[in-house]
């Protein structure tokens, strides 16, 4: 053999050698995984729902079934401003409410007569869901669907038919439209409905009656590329988070077992030994109520408050789907549109400069010691790479040195999800004026995590891996320096009649208004309780920042009568008064001894012309006692009752805010409302507020 063969054996040994031997082999999955379907959801992060139906046009939450298809008449309807919208807010898709529980169905089905071909708008010739999938072709974004399961129209629902019905829907909507990127099933399923004239109470097993495996085998069949979003029966590929006020849990495991109960906290925080990746979606509305409500006209969400919620859903783990309740005339409200646009511009400034850019990373360890693995990778701006250690390393940490000092107040951190969830716990530290300091501690990241923090000025930046179900894999840290948003305050009306202001920001100036104009820095100064008198009050406000020059977005409340006078008959736990502090944050449980129907009496002190009542449950996480429903009495004499109102609180269990009930004025000195049911079918009955309306 010559030297030149000798030669290229000994490269060939050496070659074989280096990757038998020296070749680091990225770590293996752990637990379960997303997939594709889920990742390209995931990676989507904000998208919007739209609600309108029937009962659009009844002022309700939820349509009874029973609703003539002729009220609904959007004249002005135009997908093209939803889809507008949605894009200048940054959203990534639109989820259209195709059928709510009412069974109207928003585009022309054959299977059934109640839906958008027999009503006036078009002369029923119109398609809403093909607007809607034209409007989102034309601006970009991807089209989702939601079918309500429960149906108050059907005369078959309930029994075996209409399980081929709601499939039959399910075909025409998956096949007709174009791509579905995801398919919605609300979880309310039976109770109270018109069903065709019966006019009964059904109910159902919802774990079973839909036969979701099969269901499911079907959207699968006809959309490959579909998530689906479900709270019952067959686990789906996406979970509820428990609740629709526009948060999750601080710690969200993307995992839950896949059979069995889910409780409500599991919901929350997911599961950390879940064996199916099935992530959380936080579904809330820009205002209280999914579908409009003139009512609402004033309590359209601010940046603020969305960008707290942005924070406590996308920045935890999670993807954001905001609601539009479309007006009658077929519009987003303008007021829902500027605040949805500001918003995004809103996030859009927070996140336009990553801080992190051209900083230089060190790792106190990675995998094999090989650079493909090393500490830039978790700053080089692609999600593909990931810094990592080795198999039996749990914990680690990265310190990145700025170019010069700068000022931050946002961490965002990404784990390479593909491989699993795996990050337990971490800490992140400043190293300012000589020293390290702790910014904030947390625990997990999954697809990202964003931590919010006073501003800080520094050198450098250290995060901590502290614990972990295996090797951590992270592929992104970035930090912002996010400008001030100043939130609007909360007004409150305590049972003595005075008003109180209370700041979100303990040092910004507080300037309200009394004759309904807008407030300005000129405006009155407020320095404490407001008094006023027993009549109603429209109160005006907002907050100055001195430093900054900018003020908050307006709150404005209308105040009904005073509740000093009141007394609440046959009750000797003084702290039932708490109902009536006019403060949301403390409630009072009547005793559960006492079998339903449950009254609780108010005497007005005077005859007043009563035309509604406003009741609001416990709102503390999870509560109990929630009336579903009621019956409500008015009487001059406290003997002779005559009821007034009777009904539902629609949707309450899951988005527990203040209920409105109206009726048409009645003179009485002394109220009561009957609870009949609440949300768990037991004796227990709680109140933050209860309040009257007056003509």
């Amino acid at each position: 053999m010559n030297y030149k063969s000798l030669l290229l054996a000994f490269l060939l040994v050496a070659s074989l050698h280096f990757y038998a031997f020296g070749q680091v082999n990225a770590p293996k999955p752990y637990g379960p995984l997303p997939s594709e379907n889920q990742m390209a959801w995931q990676q989507m992060e904000y998208y919007a729902f739209v609600h309108l139906s029937v009962n659009t046009y009844t002022d309700m939450a939820w349509g009874n079934g029973n609703e003539d298809p002729k009220i609904f008449n959007p004249t002005s309807l135009d997908c093209r401003q939803w889809a507008r919208t949605a894009k200048e807010a940054g959203m990534k898709g639109i989820i259209l409410t195709a059928k709510h529980h009412s069974g109207f169905c928003l585009w022309p089905s054959k299977y059934t007569e109640y839906s958008v071909k027999n009503c006036p708008w078009k002369n029923g010739k119109g398609d809403i869901v093909r607007e809607m999938s034209n409007a989102c072709k034309e601006y970009g974004l991807k089209l989702g669907i939601y079918l309500s399961p429960w149906d108050r129209n059907r005369a078959d629902y309930g029994k075996p038919e209409y399980i081929t019905y709601f499939r039959n829907q399910l075909r025409e909507l998956l096949t007709n439209y174009g791509d579905i990127f995801e398919i919605w099933f609300d979880g309310a399923n039976g109770g109270s409905g018109y069903y065709g004239g019966a006019n009964e109470t059904r109910k159902i097993d919802r774990t079973t009656y839909y036969d979701w495996a099969n269901t499911y085998k079907l959207v699968r069949e006809l959309q490959p590329k579909i998530v689906i979003w479900n709270d019952g029966g067959e686990r789906a590929d996406l979970r509820w988070v428990g609740t629709e006020a526009g948060y999750v849990g601080e710690t969200n495991w993307s995992l839950l077992d896949s059979t069995g109960d889910v409780p409500e906290n599991m919901l929350r925080y997911g599961l950390e030994n879940g064996n199916k990746w099935v992530p959380g979606e936080v579904n809330t509305s820009i205002r209280p109520e999914w579908f409009y409500h003139k009512k609402e006209d004033s309590k359209v969400k601010t940046v603020p408050q969305l960008m707290e919620i942005y924070y406590n859903s996308i920045g935890r783990n999670a993807t954001l789907l905001l609601n539009f309740p479309i007006m009658p005339s077929g519009l987003i409200h303008p007021k829902d549109e500027k605040a949805v646009i500001e918003f995004g511009q809103a996030v859009r400034e927070a996140f336009a400069v990553n801080l992190l850019k051209g900083a230089k990373a060190e790792s106190s360890g990675f995998r094999g010691k090989d650079k493909k693995f090393g500490a830039d990778k978790a700053i080089d701006q692609s999600n593909e790479t990931y810094w990592t250690t080795d198999d039996n390393v749990k914990a680690g940490s990265l310190t990145m040195t700025f170019t010069k000092p700068v000022s931050f107040n946002r961490f965002l951190a990404q784990e390479y999800i593909k491989l699993g969830q795996r990050v337990k716990s971490f800490t992140v530290e400043a190293f300012a004026d000589g020293a390290w300091k702790e910014l904030a501690k947390a625990t997990t990241i999954g697809y990202k995590r964003i931590l919010r923090f006073p501003t800080v000025k520094a050198t450098k930046l250290r995060f901590t891996v502290t614990d972990a179900k295996s090797c951590p894999l992270i592929s992104n840290i970035e930090v912002y320096n996010a400008p001030q948003i100043l939130a609007p305050p909360t007004l409150i009306r305590e049972r003595s009649g005075d008003v109180r202001i209370i700041p979100a920001d303990a040092e910004s100036q507080l300037y309200y208004t009394m004759n309904g104009s807008t407030p300005t820095i000129k405006s009155s100064k407020y320095n404490g309780p407001i008094k006023t008198n027993d009549g109603k009050v429209v109160m005006k406000t907002i907050a100055y920042d001195p430093k900054t020059g900018k003020t908050s977005a307006l709150t404005e409340e209308k105040f009904d009568i005073a509740r000093k006078s009141w007394k609440i008959i046959g009750i000797s736990d003084d702290k039932c008064y708490n109902i009536l502090d006019g403060n949301p944050g403390t409630q009072w449980y009547q005793d559960n001894s006492k079998k339903m129907p449950i009254d609780l009496v108010i005497d007005l002190g005077k005859i007043e012309n009563v035309s509604g009542f406003k009741y609001l449950p416990d709102q503390n996480w999870w509560a109990s006692g929630i009336v579903t429903k009621y019956a409500f009495f008015v009487s001059s004499d406290g003997v002779e009752w005559t009821k007034a109102e009777e009904g539902e609180f629609a949707n309450i269990k899951n988005n527990p805010l203040l209920q409105s009930k109206s009726f048409a004025p009645r003179k009485a000195r002394y109220i009561k409302l009957q609870a009949l049911q609440n949300t768990q079918s037991d004796n227990k009955i709680g109140y933050a507020e209860f309040d009257i309306i007056t003509q």
